[in-house]
């Protein structure tokens, strides 16, 4: 069961297939960039750290081999889809903050998309400490919610036009700007700190193909989106129309993270 007082934890338990269509058009896309920026060694074992229905697992599984790869995620859906979709993987339920993995048992620990939602980041960090050998690498992306998100950049912008209270991702979470992430590695011990910034992006077939992902009320956006009545919610669609240009047909929208990773010394 997740534990219902993890910030977060509420937003996340839906099918993989739903986030699929809200936020995994991005992260599949940013699973191979991040990888690439944690500068994984051919036979490394890596740890999954809230791996969602397997976005980033699906990449590690690529580069290493299931046998190489471990999963972890507190969603209960999430983690019945990205064992299904990646055989062979060792998926577990459990938190960040306590993972399910003996100490030393990994040589890299990833975690895509998760910190700005994890209720102890130095717990978090002090776990990925724990599970890496000597030598391993801890290694971060969130995304920079502040400019770089077009998409939640946009919603945001358009909910608070309408509603000054609006929990706006940039203000409320975490880690999304620049040195965030390095200065959690480096109180944590980590050296090597290297921090850089990933970009992606994805292409909508219409508007209603973006309104639909928030719909699914994923994440702090979609639960917001959903919580509205349904007369506010249809105002917020109308702004957030206009506020993305109008657009007619196919458009494509950008977002940029801040990645950041540590070598855990020998």
């Amino acid at each position: 069961m997740v534990d219902e007082d993890v910030e977060g934890a509420r937003a996340f338990l839906h099918s993989g297939d739903a986030y699929d269509r809200y936020m995994g058009r991005y992260s599949r896309r940013l699973a191979p960039v991040f990888a690439d920026a944690s500068k994984l060694a051919r036979g490394a074992t890596v740890i999954d750290v809230g791996c969602g229905p397997g976005a980033l697992t699906a990449e590690l599984v690529a580069r290493l081999g299931p046998e190489h790869v471990r999963a972890v995620d507190p969603s209960p859906p999430f983690v019945a889809a990205c064992a299904l979709r990646h055989p062979g993987v060792d998926v577990r339920e459990g938190r960040a903050e306590r993972l399910p993995f003996d100490d030393g048992s990994a040589d890299a620990a990833l975690a895509q998309l998760v910190l700005h939602f994890v209720s102890d980041p130095d717990a978090v960090a002090a776990e990925f400490r724990r599970v890496l050998r000597p030598g391993g690498v801890a290694s971060a992306c969130v995304w920079d919610f502040r400019e770089g998100m077009q998409m939640l950049r946009a919603f945001w912008d358009a909910a608070l036009a309408l509603d000054p209270d609006a929990p706006d991702e940039a203000r409320i979470l975490r880690f999304g700007a620049e040195g965030e992430i390095a200065d959690l590695w480096r109180g944590a011990g980590f050296v090597d700190v290297e921090e850089t910034t990933l970009r992606v992006s994805s292409e909508y077939a219409s508007f209603d193909e973006l309104w639909a992902g928030f719909l699914e009320g994923i994440g702090p956006a979609g639960a917001y989106c959903t919580s509205l009545a349904e007369d506010a919610r249809a105002e917020l669609r109308d702004v957030l129309f206009i506020r993305l240009g109008s657009p007619e047909g196919r458009f494509t929208l950008d977002a940029v993270a801040r990645s950041a990773s540590g070598r855990r010394a020998s």
